[in-house]
């Protein structure tokens, strides 16, 4: 069994797409899926599959959310392993960032490479690197006050994304690796 990770985009967040943490619990039991659990409100799944396609895993956790809640919901899926990663290889704690102003953008592909070139990494006291799937965010005055929000970087990169906390990713692989 392998140990997932769905991120969910946008549920529970200013009373849209409103998911009881309970029942998406339920749904993703539906689908076979064991050691089901659940981290805060905003729709982080950690769950065991014997399926070991995250493409295949996350298009059926869309369809049964789309299914039984009648609204379409983007879902991005790391594996433990992956998530482990995320945290070691993180290039602003190497740099010494303050860890209670950082963030990880999760996107769902690999970003297009001369896109990425092109992007500067900086605005104001705003700093971001991307490494990956991976978009390590540096906020000093809050993510409420940046220009890199999700929604910047699936409009810049053209693909969907979703973003947690620093204390949040700590907290969900934590809780994968148990």
């Amino acid at each position: 069994m392998t140990v997932f990770i769905a991120l969910l985009r946008g549920i529970n967040v200013g009373g849209h797409k409103q998911v009881r943490m309970g029942d998406l619990v339920e749904l993703c039991r539906s689908l076979g899926f064991g050691a089901v659990r659940t981290h805060l409100q905003s729709g982080n799944v950690i769950f065991e599959s014997l399926d070991e396609n995250p493409a295949h895993l996350s298009l059926l956790i869309e369809e049964i959310i789309f299914e039984k809640l009648g609204f379409p919901v983007q879902v991005i899926l790391r594996s433990s392993g992956e998530l482990l990663r995320i945290v070691v290889d993180n290039p602003l704690v190497r740099e010494g960032m303050s860890v209670d102003r950082l963030h990880v953008t999760f996107l769902s592909d690999l970003p297009p490479e001369a896109v990425r070139e092109s992007m500067s990494g900086e605005a104001g006291p705003d700093r971001y690197v991307i490494v990956g799937r991976e978009v390590y965010l540096f906020c000093p005055d809050g993510y409420g006050r940046t220009t890199f929000t999700t929604t910047f970087f699936e409009k810049t990169l053209g693909i969907a994304a979703t973003t947690r906390n620093w204390k949040t990713v700590i907290a969900l692989a934590d809780m994968a690796g148990e």
